[in-house]
């Protein structure tokens, strides 16, 4: 098998730094490091040659590589192509490196993976606040990998169906709660399974660290407000109601009677979204699916209230 990483790019590029392509020897991969053009000849290099040994490859520094592999104008990609494994004894020790990268994920964990050009491959944790990155000096990769992006939408509707949709299309993990018989026995998206749980049971257990999401979007205070609750008083990244503006003020009102702190409180993303023109459903979780991937990507953006929800 072989990793194929994007360690640099210059001007236009289909895909960022750190994308991974994914190679076996029988000819199978997963991922991408461009809209298409560079794969083939990957699958070359790898499965064809065989290749056994770590080695950095550019594309796009020639006119001819623009013409022969399509690049977008004037765009440069380096990737370190990375063998995991040419012979039994070296391929046990790279599957085990693979495992405990999985594995660290998995248990909410970050973690980085530097690569030398020798082969050497370790996996070392990095600081709390370290963000998700890659450098490479020409000679070694130093790769922070974060958990994934879980999102727990409270309320099953038409906005949670499409919020769920955009937002699993965009990467995130998504589990839709909802504990009301009437909502969850009518449910009609089976693609889209629910969690009966009530959802401050479900933020204590599975939706509270730093990389966790809880949008109310259920409109019913009863199962809203404890999942706010909840979720407020927790490390998730991004906490957000759907509603008016005025069903908000009345929402923060509710929450700091219930004995929300101020500090807390002011966490709160409600109206949820950013401020488009949104009237239907799936406009409305566009914007809100917009403003997730803002947050997920530490981006400053001025955070409007999206007062074109007409709800309660």
């Amino acid at each position: 098998m072989w990793l194929c990483t994007i360690v640099e790019t210059w001007g236009s590029s289909p895909r960022p730094a750190g994308s991974w392509l994914a190679v076996s020897d029988a000819g199978q991969w997963s991922g991408s490091v461009s809209g298409g053009c560079l794969e083939e000849d990957l699958l070359r290099r790898t499965v064809a040659e065989g290749a056994d040994y770590t080695v950095v490859v550019d594309y796009g520094i020639t006119d001819g590589d623009r013409d022969n592999f399509r690049l977008p104008c004037g765009g440069r990609i380096r990737l370190l192509v990375e063998p995991l494994g040419s012979t039994a004894s070296t391929r046990s020790g790279a599957l085990e490196h693979v495992r405990q990268l999985a594995e660290s994920l998995r248990s909410r964990q970050p973690v980085a993976r530097r690569v030398s050009l020798q082969g050497v491959v370790e996996l070392e944790l990095p600081e709390p606040t370290a963000q998700p990155g890659i450098m490479f000096d020409g000679e070694e990769l130093l790769q922070t990998l974060q958990p994934e992006c879980r999102l727990l939408l409270i309320g099953a509707g038409e906005v949670a169906r499409y919020v769920a949709e955009f937002a699993t299309a965009a990467d995130f993990t998504v589990t839709l709660c909802e504990p009301r018989e009437a909502f969850s026995s009518g449910w009609g998206y089976p693609h889209l399974p629910l969690d009966r749980r009530l959802p401050d049971d479900l933020v204590a257990e599975s939706f509270n660290d730093s990389w966790c999401g809880v949008l109310a979007l259920a409109h019913d205070p009863r199962i809203d407000d404890m999942g706010l609750l909840a979720a407020l008083q927790s490390s998730a990244f991004y906490v957000g109601a759907m509603g008016s503006k005025r069903t908000s003020d009345t929402r923060r009102e509710r929450l700091l009677s219930l004995g929300l702190g101020e500090a807390d409180l002011q966490r709160l993303r409600a109206p949820i979204g950013i401020n488009i023109p949104s009237k239907t459903p799936a406009e409305i979780a566009i914007s809100v699916v917009a403003d997730l991937i803002a947050a997920r990507h530490h981006l400053r953006i001025t955070h409007e209230p999206c007062a074109s929800y007409s709800g309660k």
